[in-house]
């Protein structure tokens, strides 16, 4: 597991740990969730051959909100979809910045709940990513313009937990990885790069049962 995410289960596991007596499960089937979620990109790239080394193309970290809706089909399995705004990100290549493009990233998985019936509620998720890119505005001074992807379809994992409150409210931390990349083609050439965004969230929040 990576060490970003020890740390943050270690940071909001004495959190959890407060709960003294078990507590059952509610029987409602859905949960929403609202969470400010940190998006940190492993920025992984191809070199660009007489322009750019390798790993020089870096997306930006941003804070984003995080918004999701979960089905609970029987107290251990659910399915989650996790849905934010239409995001903008800043492109650089070794430090200069060549533009920006847009791009929205809803992300789809099956989760399984390791202890419904408690207060302290662990989960561990498997799914997919599906990110849609648009408005690309990327150049480089004296070499032409860029573009990326149109789509990026890619695997996710998550793990997290759900700490119970009265009146059917959850405070929630949760760690999402997706696999994510494109192409970075120039325009009258092709394809000069490949960019492995591949972020991981780190996300923090509420829930509300209904």
């Amino acid at each position: 597991m990576s060490p970003r995410i020890l740390r943050t289960l270690a940071l909001a596991l004495p959190i959890a740990c407060v709960a003294l007596s078990p507590v059952r499960a509610d029987d409602e089937s859905w949960e929403v969730r609202l969470r400010a979620a940190y998006l940190d990109p492993a920025n992984k790239s191809t070199a660009i051959p007489g322009l750019a080394p390798e790993n020089a193309i870096h997306i930006n970290s941003k804070t984003l909100p995080d918004l999701d809706f979960e089905y609970y089909f029987v107290p251990h399995w659910s399915a989650e979809v996790v849905l934010t705004y239409p995001q903008t990100q800043t492109v650089t290549v070794s430090g200069t910045p060549i533009g920006e493009f847009k791009h929205l990233p809803p992300m789809f998985t099956a989760k399984y709940d390791f202890l419904p019936d408690q207060p302290f509620q662990p989960y561990v998720g498997v799914g997919f990513n599906f990110t849609v890119i648009w408005d690309t505005n990327l150049a480089v001074p004296g070499v032409g313009t860029l573009k990326l992807n149109s789509t990026s379809i890619g695997p996710a994992l998550q793990t997290g937990f759900d700490y119970k409150l009265p009146d059917h409210w959850y405070l929630n931390a949760d760690v999402k990885w997706a696999k994510l990349g494109s192409d970075v083609n120039l325009v009258g050439v092709g394809r000069v790069s490949t960019v492995h965004i591949d972020p991981f969230l780190f996300g923090a929040g509420v829930g509300y049962r209904f």
